[in-house]
């Protein structure tokens, strides 16, 4: 019984490491032009790592080494493998042979590895920031590699003509790269996800979000993934500032 007690606390770890391994399975499929693919490879590393965290809590196994490897896997799959599908659709839109890039004088390339970078520095700033335990300050990082998924997926919809506006143009997806890392840093308040009573007074905000969710998924359809988590972005930016001017000294509560 305690051998298997001793297994069973492992477990969080290795669906922890099976979200590492859809990231590197993501990036993989960038490279080899399945766009698509590594989108859904993204959609796969979120649902580890929603489980993992789910299964520590049921089995009551949190560790040092849980929380270590939560973080390195969250860099490969929602920080450096969003940066490389940013990369490709860059690379398509610039139009470059297969032999082109970064060191063949194409400098703008270098720009997804802010996302990256700023993808990191954001789990850091999570790990040590004690006001996030039952919320978010700046944009996670799972939700920002959705928004990048997203756009590979609205190419293959009944809205691709949007998506390719979009996607078409490098300064565009440069801008979304700058806007997307500040947001990953900055001090905006941004509502947990988790819908902990069915009081609306007390989870309206998780409400909101998610009839908002529904109505963009009927509407948009494979397209609505980005615009769900822009939605998301919104909704947090709304809160924010009603929350702070319904306080009584004008702070955010």
């Amino acid at each position: 019984m305690p051998s298997e007690k001793r297994i069973a606390k492992h477990f969080p770890n290795v669906i922890t490491l099976l979200n590492l391994v859809s990231g590197c399975l993501s990036i993989v499929s960038a490279f080899e032009g399945q766009l698509e693919v590594a989108g859904l490879f993204i959609i796969l590393a979120g649902i580890f790592d929603f489980f993992d965290g789910f299964t520590a809590r049921l089995i009551g196994s949190y560790t040092q080494l849980g929380k270590e490897l939560d973080s390195l896997s969250d860099v490969v799959s929602f920080g450096v493998a969003p940066t490389f599908i940013v990369y490709h659709l860059m690379r398509n839109a610039m139009g470059l042979n297969p032999s082109d890039g970064i060191f063949s004088g194409y400098w703008l390339l270098l720009v997804p590895f802010i996302m990256a970078a700023f993808s990191s520095l954001r789990l850091g700033l999570f790990n040590i920031d004690e006001r996030q335990t039952s919320s978010f300050i700046g944009l996670p990082t799972p939700a920002n590699a959705f928004l990048i998924a997203g756009l590979v997926f609205g190419l293959d919809s009944s809205w691709a003509g949007i998506f390719r506006y979009i996607t078409s143009s490098p300064w565009v997806m440069v801008g979304i790269v700058l806007v997307e890392s500040f947001l990953l840093v900055c001090e905006l308040p941004m509502f947990s996800l988790k819908i902990k009573t069915l009081a609306f007074s007390k989870s309206y905000k998780q409400f909101a979000l998610v009839i908002g969710a529904i109505i963009l998924l009927i509407v948009f359809s494979k397209a609505s993934l980005s615009l769900i988590i822009l939605w998301y972005i919104l909704l947090s930016v709304a809160f924010y500032f009603t929350d702070k001017i319904a306080s009584p000294k004008g702070k955010s509560l």
